[in-house]
């Protein structure tokens, strides 16, 4: 329970009916969550409109409600706050709510196409190994230190997003490592956050559905580096073609890393095999059991976000050797009879051309590669023939199947992909819309020494079509495929 007038500070308040000298239990945006004694926030989204549920959550017991625009009739009794943008107000009166537990936490932001989910858990699981208390907020889960709370979104909302920052500072957390999604900064979930760093990974082709260009892609990412207070720092990926356009405007201290670049924090990718990564950071050697130059770059953020925390050299290279793969990514097993299968979250063009090309370096040559890949329905479907295009001409053989169809037809997707098929490469394809049937061609197509990648999922356990979730776990079904077809 809050004070109604405490936890309104800062949010941008234009004109108040009635008294904010009064108690609220909780806040909520969606009206199905509205109960007696709470804060109702009527927010404009892209599917409905929190205006025109005004009435049935003063119905459910409500006694605040704060707008953008005042309802035609008043009730008595309740408190109306008339503010510019309800969206941001929500945030900020979330954060309110809460206490503003960011303020005490040293919170760092991960911002990227690629590479936020695996940057974010290494640090996570860095500081776990160097003594803290820590949390993390990521796309495959939440976590207080060995408390793992199931993520539903990569940026959770407001409400949810600070009650957990809440309960990290409740569990004595120093550090909260968080992936920051585009999607989170344009609805200004993380509005009131208060970060002590943010990390920008690479930007490429991804969410167009929901930005429509890329330049707006860019702004929504650059936007997070924009708001860092003067206290923070900015960390960049120089060898990116973006990566420099993050600082331009920010107040935050600027600092850079990269492989080929002349950066603040270099990285030397000295050997690159199945059983890890030999690299020298900053003229230090040091082995990491991750594969791959995209995990190269993703230690190396690690190492810098570390150090610019504070802590010693010697001690974060000593604990990024211990670290292992994130789940769903490069997540790599063996078959009795040594074919080697890659689980991997790709779900953009560069995102797979990467681990394709990671698969190659560590393959050297030695057998062939098949990829088994698909596109998620009622996402940005440009991507889809560019993604069939890499896939075939980076592989042996492919297998175009669905990920997750969700309201589309599988096989129109399959469709789309397959017009990235250069003419002479249709040999090399073939289409299978059930997924676990193109797996299980993978595996009867595949020799001992041969790389099956099966790319798109990831971590994910389901497998959505026409709105229904039912459980599919690429890593599992590999593994069941592989024990069965020795």
């Amino acid at each position: 329970m809050r004070l109604l007038k405490d936890i309104l500070y800062k949010a941008g308040i234009e004109e108040v009916s009635g008294s904010t000298e009064l108690n609220v239990i909780d806040i909520c945006f969606d009206s199905r969550a509205a109960r007696e004694g709470g804060l109702f926030v009527a927010v404009r989204g892209l599917q409905s409109d929190g205006h025109n549920y005004i009435s049935s959550v003063i119905e459910r017991g409500v006694v605040a409600i704060v707008c953008e625009q005042f309802p035609e009739d008043l009730i008595n009794g309740i408190t109306y706050i008339r503010v510019n943008d309800s969206a941001l107000a929500l945030s900020i009166i979330s954060s309110n709510y809460f206490g503003n537990p960011s303020e005490n936490l040293k919170l760092i932001g991960v911002t990227g196409t690629n590479g936020k989910t695996t940057t974010a858990t290494l640090l996570f699981q860095l500081f776990r190994k160097l003594g803290y208390s820590a949390g993390l907020l990521s796309t495959v889960r939440n976590q207080i230190n060995e408390q793992v709370i199931p993520a539903t979104h990569t940026t959770p909302d407001p409400i949810q997003l600070n009650g957990i920052l809440s309960a990290m500072v409740d569990a004595g957390c120093s550090h909260a490592f968080m992936e920051v999604s585009s999607h989170s900064v344009v609805q200004k979930r993380i509005a009131g956050l208060v970060f002590a760093g943010g990390v920008f990974t690479n930007l490429t082709h991804d969410h167009l559905d929901y930005h429509k260009t890329f330049e707006n892609y860019l702004k929504a990412k650059k936007e997070f580096f924009d708001h860092l207070p003067s206290e923070a720092f900015a960390l960049t990926n120089l060898d990116d073609k973006n990566g420099a356009v993050m600082l331009q405007n920010t107040k935050a201290k600027k600092y850079t890393y990269g492989l080929r670049s002349v950066a603040d924090y270099r990285c030397k990718l000295i050997e690159n095999h199945f059983s890890g990564l030999l690299l020298s950071m900053n003229g230090q050697e040091v082995l990491c059991r991750l594969v791959g130059s995209f995990n190269a770059y993703n230690l190396t953020a690690a190492f810098a976000t570390a150090t610019l925390l504070e802590e010693d050299k010697l001690e974060v290279l000593t604990a990024l050797s211990t670290l292992e793969s994130v789940e769903g990514r490069f997540d790599f097993v063996t078959s009795p009879s040594q074919i080697v299968g890659v689980v991997d979250y790709a779900h953009t063009p560069d995102a797979l051309q990467n681990v394709l090309s990671t698969i190659h370096d560590v393959n050297d040559g030695h057998g062939q590669i098949i990829t088994v890949v698909g596109c998620g329905g009622d996402r940005d479907s440009a991507k889809r023939p560019v993604m069939a295009k890499i896939a075939v001409e980076m592989s042996d053989r492919i297998i175009l199947t669905s990920d997750n169809p969700r309201s589309e037809d599988p096989a129109e997707i399959i469709r789309q992909m397959e017009k990235g098929i250069p003419l002479g490469e249709a040999r090399k394809t073939l289409s299978i819309a059930d997924r676990r049937e193109a797996i299980k061609t993978a595996v009867s197509l595949a020799k001992p020494g041969d790389v099956i990648l099966v790319a798109g999922k990831g971590h994910e356990k389901y497998q959505e079509v026409k709105g229904v979730r039912t459980p599919f776990d690429d890593k599992k079904i590999l593994l069941e495929l592989f024990q069965i077809m020795a």
